[in-house]
């Protein structure tokens, strides 16, 4: 009995060695195009790391020039304070081996005593590709990084760096259309990211101006994901240890939540979906879904009996640049109860008749905030029905 409980006692020590300690760390997700003059986010990514003198390592395994993107972040980084040193390792770093420099015990040693990380844009596939082994393992540099976030330090990265945030990353991916289309498949147009903000939520980035939000759902779908968040670009969402988030800088996020949401064989369908726009200084914490809205709106709730805008709203493409925003704002201070996008298009990929209708609903959980000092509304949980139609080509005679 005592030879029985003594194993017992050492294979549950074994257990305990092997679960990494949640990481103390903080996340700052870029959404591209981020410009040299966004304080808001330069400073909050240099106080982060330490502050002034802190140490950031910038990783430009993504670019396709990564000599040139890595000392102009290194540079931009600096202008901010920090002690910034450029990570020679990418793809396309000529005169290089890129898979002997990441398995460098000198260079993981020096991400490992960084304050911080940067992580500039281009290919995320290039990223995945330089820092994890052929075999799909981490390199000494990737285990240098998750060291150096799970004892507190900033990971940050823009676009392709904000791709990589998540366990799953579009890869090659197709038009959003085209993907609603298609779907997605592992190994093309998803792929493994490092997964530094947890397996349970899916990221995008280049969000609002590409209209991305609807190539999330078919990939959130496919990998299992119930809550996805997609970052415009000139701004950032900070994720902390508590997995409360903050929106910093130029525009906002869409956060989708598919909990309860339901899709039926056949072509793309999806109903039921949570879909939230958190304006730049909101609030959400990924674990419980609580949300603040920024100072400027806190006390700025939409009040449904007094409707600003009147009438029925239609949009012919949901897909363009901020068109998603422009009507979750117009419905949620609105007489209307639903609303309605189309997504519609001639391309090469699948059906020439196959287009997409996205019905916008407000719900006894809806809720809208509007900003005291500008136009911006802040819009949390509208439903989104998303169903198949089709439309004939030409459109007009």
């Amino acid at each position: 009995m005592k030879l029985v409980s003594r194993l017992v006692w050492m294979v549950l020590l074994l257990v305990a060695g092997s679960v990494q300690a949640a990481p103390q760390g903080t996340l700052v997700i870029i959404g591209g195009a981020l410009r040299s003059d966004n304080a808001p986010v330069w400073e909050r990514i240099v106080q982060l790391a330490g502050g002034k003198g802190a140490r950031i390592a910038v990783f430009a395994s993504a670019a396709g020039r990564p000599q040139q993107a890595g000392e102009s972040n290194a540079q931009r980084l600096r202008s901010y304070g920090a002690d910034a040193f450029v990570v020679p390792i990418a793809v396309k770093l000529a005169g290089t081996d890129y898979a002997a420099l990441a398995d460098d015990p000198t260079l993981a040693a020096q991400v490992r005593s960084a304050g911080g990380a940067y992580f500039a844009g281009g290919d995320q596939g290039r990223i995945t590709k330089a820092l994890r082994r052929p075999d799909g393992s981490n390199t000494l540099v990737l285990d240098a990084l998750w060291d150096m976030y799970r004892r507190g330090g900033v990971i940050a990265g823009t676009s392709a760096g904000a791709a990589v945030m998540s366990s799953t990353m579009f890869n090659d991916a197709k038009t959003v259309l085209a993907t609603l289309k298609l779907g997605v498949n592992d190994g093309r147009e998803i792929a493994p990211g490092l997964g530094f903000i947890g397996n349970d939520v899916f990221v995008d980035q280049h969000l609002l101006i590409r209209g991305r939000f609807a190539r999330m759902l078919p990939a959130m779908l496919k990998k299992g994901y119930k809550l996805g968040i997609g970052i415009d670009e000139n701004s950032a969402l900070v994720v902390n240890a508590r997995r409360d988030m903050e929106v910093i800088g130029y525009k906002g996020c869409i956060v989708l939540d598919l909990s309860s949401a339901r899709s039926e064989p056949g072509k793309f369908n999806i109903s039921g979906v949570q879909i939230s726009y958190l304006d730049s200084g909101d609030r959400y914490q990924l674990g419980t879904g609580a949300f603040t809205p920024s100072a400027d709106k806190v006390n700025g709730r939409v009040d449904a009996a007094s409707p600003g805008n009147r009438g029925e709203i239609f949009y012919a493409d949901i897909l363009g640049n901020t068109t998603v925003v422009d009507l979750m704002s117009r419905l949620i201070d609105s007489d209307q109860v639903d609303a309605i996008g189309l997504a519609f298009g001639r391309d090469k990929d699948g059906e020439a008749d196959l287009g997409f209708e996205f019905r916008f609903s407000r719900t006894k959980d809806s809720a809208g905030f509007a900003s005291a000092t500008s136009s911006a509304y802040s819009i949390h949980r509208l439903r989104l029905d998303v169903r198949p139609v089709k439309m004939r080509w030409p459109i007009y005679q």
